[in-house]
């Protein structure tokens, strides 16, 4: 029995496993049954076998006793579910001793396969028995899930499975134990997706004529799951057929005239087409070709210099297609006009062709692992374009696998769909391609976002020391600001409405010990991903002239053909800017037509720091009367002492009226030329200077002059154009002989800021004399002819393929630590093109660019030569909110530490601080050779040059790689946030109770005057604590420090601007908080008086502060706007940046509404404090020792000896014991006191 039990439990075994055994020795199989052991959770009470059975015989493949077969046969002598089996031979040998290989299972049962066996044996043949629970509860399989509970595409439903808990014997129903578990289950479950799909097409139909042309359809339907979705794409196709002539007569029937040759139209004899073509503006378009619309490709006939052509043949009385169109201009197709009168006329305008321009482009998103996403794409431009192609990583996509057309869906989104995808568009006037967007996908299961915050160093105040470290850093951490996956109410849109970013989850408070003081601070412990913060992006700014900064006084504003503000009184402007904004074109139009209508290109922080910009506008040219009737030319470029670089020629009668009529007049012409050799006019420069090439990249141009033209009838003022118009640039002024073979004229487009080709030049020779020359002599001009039509700006340029990117860093003081990056500043680059001989004496400029630094710098365009290191130089300029900061100093001595450059490279690039060779200029630029880098030397490899192919490597330089560095001068300055929070990158904004701007979307800054009376200036601080609000009570937003601002117009006086929390709603919106306000002078400082009306108001307005200290004055800040009048200056912008410096203006003025950068401490003031400096009654040792050093000496001898005769007295009256150090401090304060007694004794004496 014992044996048995032995294989009962082996074949337990063998059943969990499922797989095949051979039998082993006893011992070993002992050994197996002792370490496992097989019992069913839903057996209760005791075990029982059923009989034998055995209903196959090893004959054929050998023996089965399948548990299926045993049930079919004997029916509920087999439980449902056995919780042991035991097999025996018909010998009865147990299956263990048998030395076969055997198989069982508890579902299926046993079996032994012949072919399985060692040795050639066949299996034996075998009867089973099965152990079943005597009381049995157990659940039967789950049935099928059942239908979704939805029916609607794209929607979400529930699905339901069920299965019943069986007992094997009928028991009372409260003895029967409990199937454990639930009998039901539910899951969600979706449904397809809204589908529209076409049909397969059907056939062809029969075609409409047999010969001689005719068309067949061919149709299919829209199959759809949803009334809300559509197909794309048109039912019914047409294909032309019958093409072969016909062999019989033509079957044309004409109501007029007779079928032509080729029996394609209907020809009368004797009528004619009358056909005019004018341009926008009126003007006649000569040489316009015409065909017939059922034959494209055959010119009919082309246009007079009058615009005009007869086109014989056309009957009148039926309506014909025709097609006209030029060379640059957008062909159109018109019906000619129906009548009895023997004749049809035709009037055409034909507009110009403009290059497509991307108006959206693809944005960045975030998907998980088989998800979908929408990237958008769409452009102008005359003709439409009609060809949409996508690339992802630089491979074109297959548009029959993708089906894309302006859209591109991506489903079931793998891994290996990550990385950049655009689009590029085309049409006959060219193609573009849109900017990149990055597609991240996660794998499912990952984090959207590392929870772990990287490390972010808060500068300390200055008088916070960290014991045991000597900082004054602290890691207060942070989130990284990058987009990730987030739960999407729709994933299918161009932009994703509210995406989801890294932000800040938890915070924990956090005290630093400062030595004397302790610092609350919050800091960061978790990220997690969560919905992005959407900051308002501003671009601001002022328009002024260009040579002497009178402003553009309420000029008109345009984003495109959209009219969106004016300039103010002083010629200042702030645009918003929505979120899916790329590029940015902006037209400034005066009204007074003073200045020249001047487009231009900003850049701006999608982050929301609010970009300043200052706009330079070019003064229009005076205008001078030619006559219309002679021919005309007009210099191009007049700087002192030099040749002209160009010349204006208009031949007689070229002028016309916007009718097209000629005019024959007097014609006051302004041609207003932008001269590269002054430097000054760069800024003023229209556009960006970028041009789009064939393939849709957008490419820089190095220019040789802008001119704009304007063109009046004397009398009335009417816009006069030009026709037939050349153009002449002179050589000499063009030093680099290769760029003469590729010089165009090309004009800006004013809508998108791209400057788009007119015309090649050609070569020609004249005579002609110059500044300073006693004969006429023989000069080389390049020619280039336009038509002066819609667009008034002009330029000379040359593409140049000769790139490369400097890469320049920014930073909040002259430390240059990598913690202090500044973001948002905007860093402006001039090419130069330098004198011949003179390489530090720039003879003209090329090209202006601005980028705007982000947490790795900024990579700014330029031209650069790998022979000539000095072929071009480059004039670099930052800016931060208006505010210009001080480039890295190249005098007395190169310092490559400072500079930001290792030697030797920092040599051949020649850097070169504005101030280098004097000292009294500005500190704020440096100039450069752009040499080239040799990817061959190793020293050039790590920056600050980056070949034009290497962006990527420029962008991601890790911080020690060679820059160029700008830092702010601000060293009087100080901000402590308790919650930190970066004022140039408004998505680092926290929401938190102890957040110092409460609302990421409107910024209230709040300053208070303080004046002081005192020779020095002395520093300021505010400590800002919360006042009223039950969660901020008693706790600290933060500190400012600022040091006070010396009045030049008043002896002994200064005052500062101090910046304080201003009151109001914290950011929950829920309640208001007074914030409690101490304004503490740093010295020896006492306040003498507070503005009357500020102590009345705060009387009104209670809770009032207690000010018993003489030193300081503490105040719940008011929650009202003041004003100047009681010293409080409050402004609300949507930057924080430009909040302050509005108020800081305000306050340095004394007034509301003024703005100044000199200290007037004589109004507007709310605290005057005296800080006189502390007197010395007597003078120290080393201030004797400078003044009278012999008499000194000597006087410290005596005392020396004094001290010494009286240790002696006292030692032989008396004897002490004292301890060393006790020794030490009463013989000081013997000798201290002695020599006091006897110097007042001598003093007395002398007088």
């Amino acid at each position: 029995m014992l044996e048995l039990n032995k294989v009962v439990l082996l074949l337990s075994i063998l059943a969990l496993g499922q797989g095949s055994v051979r039998t082993r020795s006893q011992s070993e199989r002992s050994r197996r049954v002792a370490l496992n052991t097989f019992t069913d959770t839903q057996t209760t009470g005791l075990t029982e076998w059923t009989s034998w059975f055995n209903i196959d015989h090893p004959g054929g493949n050998g023996d089965y006793e399948r548990l299926e077969a045993i049930r079919f046969y004997y029916r509920e002598r087999v439980c449902a579910r056995p919780t042991a089996m035991e097999a025996r031979t018909t010998d009865w040998v147990a299956a263990a001793d048998t030395g076969e290989v055997v198989h069982s299972s508890l579902e299926k049962g046993f079996w032994c396969i012949n072919k399985e066996q060692p040795h050639g044996r066949v299996c034996s043949n075998y009867h089973v028995r099965f152990q079943c629970p005597p009381v049995q509860s157990y659940w039967t399989d789950w049935s099928e899930w059942g239908p979704c509970s939805t029916v609607v595409c794209d929607d979400v439903g529930v699905q339901v499975r069920q299965r019943k808990c069986i007992s094997t014997q009928p028991m009372p129903l409260l003895l029967v134990p409990a199937c454990q578990g639930h009998p039901s289950e539910r899951r969600e479950c979706s449904t397809a997706p809204c589908r529209a799909e076409w049909s397969p097409w059907g056939q062809w139909g029969t075609c409409s004529a047999t010969c001689g042309g005719g068309r067949r359809i061919r149709r299919r339907t829209c199959e759809r799951t949803s009334e809300t979705v559509q197909c794309t794409g048109r039912p019914v196709e047409i294909q032309k057929c019958g093409r072969s002539p016909c062999p019989a007569k033509c079957h044309l029937v004409c109501t007029e005239g007779h079928p032509s040759g080729d029996c394609s139209r209907c020809v009368c004899e004797g009528h004619v087409l009358h056909v005019e073509v004018q341009s926008v503006t009126g003007v006649p378009v000569a040489g316009a070709w015409v065909t017939l619309d059922n034959q494209p490709k055959v010119i009919r006939a082309r246009t007079d210099a009058k615009g005009q052509l007869m086109l014989p043949g056309v009957c009148s009385s039926i309506s014909t297609l025709i097609s006209i169109g030029k060379e640059k201009f957008t062909p159109v197709t018109v019906s000619t006009s129906s009548n009895t009168t023997g004749l049809s006329w035709v009037r055409v305008v034909l507009k110009s062709a403009e290059k497509p321009y991307i108006v959206k482009h693809p944005e960045d998103k975030v998907r998980y692992e088989g998800g979908r996403v929408l990237l958008c794409c769409k452009a102008t431009g005359s003709p439409t374009p009609d060809k949409y192609y996508w690339y992802h990583n630089g491979t074109l996509l297959d548009r029959n696998v993708y089906k894309y057309e302006e859209d591109l869906v991506l489903r079931d989104l793998k891994l290996e769909q990550s990385g950049q995808y655009y689009c590029k568009t085309s049409s006959a006037a060219g193609s573009i391609k849109s900017s990149p967007a990055l597609l991240t996908v996660i794998a499912k299961g990952t984090q959207a976002c590392n929870s772990n915050p990287e490390t972010h160093l808060v500068r300390l105040p200055i008088d916070c020391l960290q014991p045991g470290t000597d900082s004054k850093y602290y890691n207060a951490g942070r989130c990284p600001h990058n987009q990730c996956a987030g739960s999407l109410d729709y994933d299918m849109r161009c932009r994703d409405g509210g995406g989801f970013c890294c932000g800040v989850q938890t915070m924990e408070s956090r005290i630093i010990d400062c030595g004397s003081y302790s610092l609350p601070i919050r800091a960061v412990t978790e990220c997690s991903c969560q919905k992005c913060v959407q900051p308002n992006v501003l671009v601001r700014g002022r328009v002024v002239a260009a040579d002497n900064d009178e402003p553009l006084r309420f000029g008109h504003i345009f984003i495109g053909k959209e009219r969106v503000g004016t300039t103010g009184y002083q010629g200042g402007f702030t645009l918003q800017i929505t979120q899916d904004t790329q590029r940015l074109v902006v037209n400034f139009v005066d009204p007074s037509e003073k200045f020249l209508d001047t487009p231009k290109v900003f850049i701006f922080d999608k982050k929301g720091g609010s970009i300043y910009h200052d706009v330079k506008v070019m003064r229009k040219k005076t205008p001078i009367n030619i006559n219309a009737g002679e021919t005309n030319s007009i210099s191009l470029g007049e700087i002192k002492g030099e040749d002209p670089i160009g010349q204006l020629v208009i031949p007689p009668n070229s002028f016309h009226k916007d009718n097209g009529e000629i005019y024959e007049g007097t014609v006051k012409a302004s041609v207003t030329f932008i001269d590269p050799r002054n430097i000054t006019t760069a800024a003023a420069a229209p556009g960006d200077l970028n041009f789009v090439d064939d393939e849709g990249d957008m490419l820089p141009l190095r220019t040789y002059g802008m001119f704009s033209v304007d063109f009046r009838d004397e009398s009335n003022k009417e816009v006069l154009g030009a026709g037939a118009v050349q153009v002449l640039l002179d050589t000499q002024h063009v030093k680099m002989q290769e760029h003469i073979p590729k010089m165009k004229l090309w004009s800006l487009n004013p809508d998108t800021g791209v400057w788009e080709e007119e015309s090649d030049f050609t070569y020609t020779t004249t005579t002609a004399s110059g500044h300073g020359r006693s004969k006429r002599e023989e000069r080389t001009f390049l020619i280039g002819n336009m038509e002066i039509r819609e667009r008034r700006l002009f330029n000379l340029d040359v593409p140049e393929n000769r790139r490369c990117y400097v890469k320049v860093r920014a930073y909040m003081s002259d430390k240059f630590l990598p913690s202090e990056q500044l973001e948002g500043v905007v860093i402006s680059l001039i090419n130069l093109e330098p004198k011949p001989g003179y390489s530090s004496n720039p003879r003209a400029w090329g090209r202006f660019d601005s980028v705007i630094t982000g947490p790795n710098g900024a990579c700014l365009p330029a031209f650069c030569d790998a022979q000539r290191p000095d072929a071009y130089t480059a004039y670099v300029t930052a800016m931060l909110g208006g505010e210009e900061l001080e480039a890295a100093p190249s005098s007395p001595k190169m310092n490559p530490n400072i500079i930001g450059v290792s030697q030797p490279y920092l040599d051949k690039i020649d850097y070169r601080r504005s101030d280098h060779e004097d000292p009294a200029l500005k500190k704020t630029a440096f100039k450069i050779n752009l040499a080239k880098p040799n990817q061959n030397n190793l020293d050039e490899t790590n920056g600050p040059i980056y070949p034009y192919q290497n962006l990527i490597g420029c962008e991601n330089a890790p911080f020690d790689a060679n820059h160029f560095r700008f830092f702010r001068v601000e060293k009087d300055k100080y901000d402590y946030n308790v919650v930190p929070f970066e004022e140039n990158d408004l998505t680092t904004w926290t929401g938190d109770y102890l957040s110092w701007w409460p609302n990421p979307q409107e910024f209230r800054a709040c300053f208070i005057k303080v004046k002081i009376h005192g020779q020095k200036e002395v520093m300021v601080r505010s400590r800002n604590l919360g006042g009223t609000h039950r969660e901020t009570k008693g706790k600290l937003y933060g500190i400012r420090d600022i040091r006070s601002t010396r009045d030049m117009r008043e002896a002994n006086t200064s005052a500062a601007c101090v910046e304080f929390k201003c009151s109001g709603m914290l950011f929950d919106q829920a309640e208001v908080d007074r914030s409690l306000i101490t304004i503490l002078p740093q010295g020896n400082c006492r306040r003498i008086s507070t503005n009357n009306l500020l102590q009345e108001y705060l009387i009104k307005h209670p809770p009032v502060a207690q000010n018993n200290e003489s030193h300081a004055f503490t105040m719940l800040a008011p929650v009202d706007p003041l004003g100047h009048n009681y010293g409080i200056y409050t402004v609300t912008d949507q930057n924080p940046r430009v909040a302050k410096e509005i108020a800081i203006g305000r306050c340095f003025d004394g007034t509301s509404d003024g703005f100044s950068r000199e200290m007037k401490s004589d109004s507007g003031v709310a605290l005057t404090f005296s800080c006189p400096e502390r007197k010395i009654n007597r003078e120290s040792l080393f201030q004797r020792l400078q003044t009278n050093p012999g008499q000194t000496l000597s006087q410290i001898a005596r005392d020396m000896r004094e001290l010494e005769g009286l240790q002696v007295q006292r030692s032989s009256a008396r004897v002490v014991a004292y301890p060393s150090e006790q020794w030490d401090r009463t013989q000081n304060r013997r000798a201290t006191s002695t020599t006091r007694r006897r110097v007042s004794k001598r003093t007395q004496q002398r007088q």
